[in-house]
């Protein structure tokens, strides 16, 4: 059997990777992006020096050869799904037997006029990376439009090189849609303190061209005139789905796909950033640009195509990110507008670059959701117990088995149950309980209750 992937990302490559530990059918990966796969969530730290690009690189040339999997770069420009073929745009076309569309994201614009200036580039691919290293070089000011991740990550870049860098966010503060508002505080706080321009409830208005197609200003929603030599565009991304418009697989915002990951064409399927849930799964998006739910959903197509029929379920919730020099995580239910029957313990470092917030159901008091700042809990901790609706006291109690590692980082859960009692009226103590091996015993206890 024939398998073409479109796409070399993670999802398209775990795909392939276990459809070999799985069967002995002929794999093909088609991409236009590089000869191999890297990690895209790498990008960064190869403009900031931290990295070489073969560093990002997490398998030898060779691996493909010896697994089997033949890789072809080149552009897809059509799927023509009535005769199972790839028209691509410089090579024959492919014909497959089955279709994986591993296709990813491509940055949002808004028909900003000056969209398409030189000098203009979102921070996506690794065509974007050798765009923004191309106009790096005596740079004088970068503009980035949007306050998302991917935005404060490329006002780290500019900013590790000494490049002054105005941030343009339309909210009210720093990614206020997702972080609760004290977390988004403390973020626009860390971003001025790094002496990064943020200009909270601003919008791009026009790019201006400097007469021979090059961006060389922007004008802001208050009129406002901003010299610069680079424009960030990074006010999010939707799925890459137009070249499909035309092949009858359905599409809305991106390819809708089933519970077993299948469009409504035979033997096509769909992953990662591109595919779009038909029936998504209680409190989670319909469509989830996130690294790791494009690793599970690689695993999943592999074993529906092998004959071993498996639901997509991406499990809890998580994510984890970092805003310049604080790292951030989420596990479970965190959000920017809860409920009225969410109820949160925050407490925050007095320095203000820490914070740890609980979530927990009012009437139930289980254990809803971690989000933390500048601290790390185990995520098997974190999981097992939304997991068990542990409640929150319980929690609480066995705080200390979450601590990622006491032995190198400062625990702060007294002070957490101290805010708790006092808000509270109960006497919670915490519980002597430290390391791994006691997140382990505690683990395997979890299971088997």
């Amino acid at each position: 059997m024939r398998i073409a992937i479109i796409g070399n990302g993670i999802s398209g490559v775990t795909a392939a990777r276990f459809l070999r530990k799985l069967s002995d059918h002929e794999i093909t990966i088609i991409s236009a992006e590089t000869d191999y796969f890297f990690s895209r969530t790498a990008l960064m730290y190869i403009y900031m020096g931290h990295m070489r690009f073969k560093d990002t690189q997490p398998y030898e040339p060779f691996f493909w050869e010896k697994n089997r999997i033949n890789l072809v770069r080149d552009f897809v420009n059509s799927v023509d799904t009535d005769n199972k073929q790839l028209v691509m745009a410089k090579g024959a076309n492919i014909s497959y037997d089955k279709l994986i569309l591993a296709v990813g994201s491509t940055p949002n614009k808004f028909g900003w006029p000056g969209q398409d200036l030189k000098g203009v580039g979102g921070l996506y691919s690794f065509q974007d990376l050798e765009n923004m290293e191309a106009y790096s070089d005596g740079l004088k000011r970068a503009v980035i439009v949007g306050g998302g991740l991917i935005g404060i990550e490329m006002a780290e870049m500019f900013h590790s090189r000494h490049i002054p860098v105005t941030f343009l966010v339309r909210e009210k503060s720093y990614w206020d849609a997702v972080l609760p508002a004290e977390e988004s505080t403390m973020i626009n706080r860390h971003i001025l303190e790094n002496h990064i321009d943020l200009r909270l409830q601003t919008e791009l208005k026009e790019i201006v061209d400097d007469g021979n197609g090059q961006a060389c200003a922007v004008i802001t929603n208050t009129g406002e005139r901003i010299e610069c030599g680079y424009v960030g565009l990074t006010a999010g991304v939707r799925p890459n789905v137009n070249f499909l418009k035309e092949s009858g697989i359905e599409i809305q915002r991106g390819i809708v796909v089933n519970e077993f990951l299948e469009t409504n064409i035979p033997d096509v399927y769909a992953i990662g950033d591109c595919a779009q849930q038909k029936e998504p799964m209680p409190g989670r998006r319909p469509v989830e640009a996130v690294w790791y739910t494009g690793r599970m959903m690689g695993e999943t197509v592999a074993h529906n195509i092998c004959g071993n029929q498996v639901a997509y379920d991406p499990g809890i919730w998580f994510n984890s990110a970092k805003f310049i020099d604080i790292e951030y995580q989420v596990y479970g239910t965190v959000l920017a507008n809860p409920p009225e029957n969410h109820a949160a313990i925050y407490w925050e470092h007095p320095e203000g670059r820490k914070s740890v917030r609980l979530i927990y159901d009012k009437e139930t008091e289980a254990i809803l959701g971690f989000n933390l700042m500048g601290v790390r809990y185990r995520h098997e901790v974190c999981e097992a117990w939304i997991k068990a609706k542990t409640p929150v006291d319980v929690v609480l109690e066995n705080l200390g088995l979450a601590n990622f590692d006491p032995e190198f980082y400062d625990e702060y859960e007294s002070d957490i149950i101290q805010q708790y009692n006092q808000k509270t009226g109960k006497q919670i103590k915490v519980k002597q309980k430290r390391g791994l091996s006691a997140a382990i015993k505690f683990l395997r206890k979890a299971v088997h209750a």
